[in-house]
């Protein structure tokens, strides 16, 4: 009934190994089900108890999972390929214009002061994981008064330490369709199910989360402005709705993702203002200046931050107090402060242009903010190709959408810094292409 396994020992170890050595020999192979614990445990002479540690050591290396009624089956390796972002984006070269990427332009960033103008210490290990100051500057800056503030390696590693803190093997979150891919490739590394709620020019519907809180999620992951990638921005009221909707289920962890950051043109309307205690809220330096620094600040209550910290303490421990007296400098130096206003007043500028221009050809957009344009388009596959001929590239929206949608393309509409009609006209053929069709 179950393959022949070399035990080297008789404990929850030994047959985890086993079962972990016969799949990558592949004498069990992925999508294989696994016969019922008691019946492991009689074939083998073990306690009940012992594989059912088996398992759970399994489960969170990831190695097996369970699947509704199909029972605990032998997990899909995904080191077969890119996820989700990575496959929308593969083979992005040679365009003279590549419009796929999500990134700022580099020559709207500020320049960044000598490092040896920056001082090294403090140099201990029991220093505050935060420098005053900057934990000061952002407390004033923040948009509600928070409990507790962290800084972290991005925007992602802080939603990957929030993400694995809260949520467990099965759990349900709710996030926006559509949203940021590897949003959704951490979820499912974690063994999570996304329930879509639907979105419109003001981001996630109140109707739609309503809906989706039906289905008892330990989380809500949304993006309070520039929407990657709609850019769709709440206004006060969306926010006090979404607010309202949320209240009713205080068990649910909302979980901010404030992208764009300091080149957003929207206001920033967060519901920790409404649910300070419910509200962990990210905001990320890397559109404002630059992906390289690699740097998030965090808001969470204490009973949820702290322990992460805590864990953290294992790992790396902090983020580099070194970058973090660069982000503290970038922030009040007056030439690296009007940079960033000057970015932001530019994207804006951009993306006007080009929403402007694509109206000129019947496409409506809304105006949304931040560095992406969602494209309405006929056919993704044949906008694509039609772009690649004039020399341009975008992101297919099937990567950023969850279940069947209109097809759409992402389009970086911030690094359009010249020709905006002329790029626009390009980006309306590519709309109104028709699907390829293959005949015999």
């Amino acid at each position: 009934m179950f393959p022949a396994l070399r035990l080297d020992e008789v404990s929850a170890r030994g047959l985890a190994d086993a079962v972990g050595r016969a799949i990558g020999e592949g004498v069990l192979l992925p999508g294989s089900k696994l016969p019922p614990v008691r019946a492991v445990a009689l074939e083998l002479r073990m306690s009940p108890t012992t594989v059912s540690a088996a398992w759970q050591l399994l489960r969170r290396a990831g190695t097996i999972q369970t699947d509704g009624r199909r029972g605990t089956i032998v997990a899909a390796s995904r080191a077969d390929g890119p996820g989700r972002y990575r496959a929308a984006l593969r083979g992005r070269s040679g365009f003279a214009l590549d419009l796929s990427t999500g990134v700022p332009d580099p020559r709207l960033l500020p320049s960044l002061p000598a490092l040896a103008g920056l001082s090294p210490a403090p140099t201990s290990y029991l220093d505050e994981p935060v420098l005053p100051a900057l934990a000061s500057l952002l407390r004033e800056r923040w948009p509600y008064v928070c409990q507790r503030l962290a800084i972290f390696d991005g925007a992602m590693d802080a939603i990957d330490h929030v993400a694995s803190s809260l949520l467990r093997l099965g759990d349900r979150v709710v996030v926006e369709n559509p949203c940021f891919p590897p949003l959704l490739d951490l979820l499912e590394s974690l063994g999570v199910q996304a329930v879509a709620a639907d979105t419109d020019a003001q981001g996630m519907l109140p109707a739609a989360l309503s809906a989706a809180l039906t289905q008892r999620p330990a989380a809500v992951f949304l993006q309070p402005r520039a929407l990657n990638p709609t850019g769709a921005s709440w206004s006060s009221t969306r926010a006090a709705e979404l607010a309202t909707v949320l209240s009713r289920a205080p068990h649910v962890y909302v979980v901010e993702d404030d992208s764009a950051g300091d080149v957003s043109s929207a206001a920033l309307h967060s519901l920790g203002s409404h649910l300070p205690r419910q509200t962990i809220h990210v905001h990320s330096f890397s559109k404002s200046h630059g992906p390289d620094l690699r740097l998030a600040a965090v808001s969470a209550p204490a009973a949820v931050l702290d322990p992460i910290l805590e864990r953290r303490l294992l790992g790396q421990g902090w983020t580099s107090r070194l970058l973090q007296h660069l982000l503290l400098t970038l922030l009040t130096d007056p030439a690296s402060v009007t940079a960033v206003a000057a970015a932001r007043t530019e994207y804006a500028r951009r993306r006007h242009l080009v929403v402007a221009a694509l109206a000129t050809h019947g496409i409506t957009v809304p105006p949304g903010d931040g560095l992406n344009l969602w494209l309405p388009v006929a056919d993704e596959a044949a906008a694509l190709i039609s772009l690649a001929s004039n020399g341009l590239a975008a992101a297919a929206g099937t990567a950023f959408t969850l279940g069947p949608g209109t097809p759409h393309l992402r389009v970086t509409v911030g690094l359009i810094a010249t020709d905006h009609e002329a790029v626009a006209t390009l980006l309306a053929e590519a709309a109104r292409a028709p699907a390829l069709s293959i005949t015999r």
